[in-house]
């Protein structure tokens, strides 16, 4: 069984990357409904929490068109996301846990995807992290900042540490010949583990306190 699944590994990561999908742009539909946006606007916002973050990845590392102009696939899955959303939306909030996880999911699979696609153009391991990391947050960090919001990833929350750690988790592995395969799955569950754990103990980053800051200010 475990042989089947690391044989299929592709297909598996390529249905985890269409739910991932669909679980960001649900989740951008959600919050443009807090503010109360329009369909269109909403549309947009999930639109770009969906696919923001592997566009900017692929305008960086120079690979045009983007992923998702050549697959069809993902518009229509973000447009399915919206409608459920506004269809069952009481529904889709009582779903919040199953919604963070598989978030959560999407995360480490968008970082993984997206460090692979860096490596094989040659992109130095660290960028190559870095462009992991962008490719599973920069999507929301674009919808916070359209809706006026704080970032996730510049809050307290373990959350681009976690695709960070991930990618090097990858990186790392790859110098022990084990296979994409099971480097991929290995990396993706750290970023899942070291996400869920950082929210059920409470860890986080410390932040900078004001009073911290008495050094860089100018004496009176």
């Amino acid at each position: 069984m475990l042989t089947t699944f690391f044989k299929d590994i592709d297909a598996v990561l390529n249905l985890l990357d269409l739910t991932g999908t669909l679980v960001f742009a649900i989740s951008g539909a959600m919050a443009a409904s807090t503010k109360k946006l329009d369909l269109f606007g909403a549309t947009f916002i999930a639109f770009v929490t969906a696919v923001g973050g592997g566009t900017i990845r692929d305008l960086l590392i120079g690979t045009t068109p983007v992923g998702w102009m050549g697959d069809i696939r993902y518009l229509s899955i973000i447009l399915i996301g919206v409608g459920l959303t506004f269809l069952f939306k009481k529904v889709v909030k009582k779903l919040r846990k199953t919604l963070f996880l598989f978030d959560t999911i999407g995360i480490g699979v968008f970082t993984i995807l997206g460090l692979k696609k860096a490596l094989l153009i040659g992109i130095d391991a660290p960028m190559a992290v870095i462009m992991g990391m962008f490719s599973a947050v920069l999507g929301g960090v674009i919808r916070d900042i359209l809706l006026n919001e704080i970032p996730l990833i510049f809050q307290k929350e373990i959350y681009a540490m976690a695709c960070i750690f991930g990618g090097f988790i990858f990186v790392m592995m790859q110098n022990f010949g084990l296979g994409f395969e099971v480097n991929a799955s290995v990396s993706i569950l750290t970023i899942i583990l070291v996400r869920i754990l950082a929210i059920k103990f409470k860890i986080s980053l410390s932040g900078i306190d004001d009073s911290e800051l008495k050094f860089f200010k100018k004496e009176k």
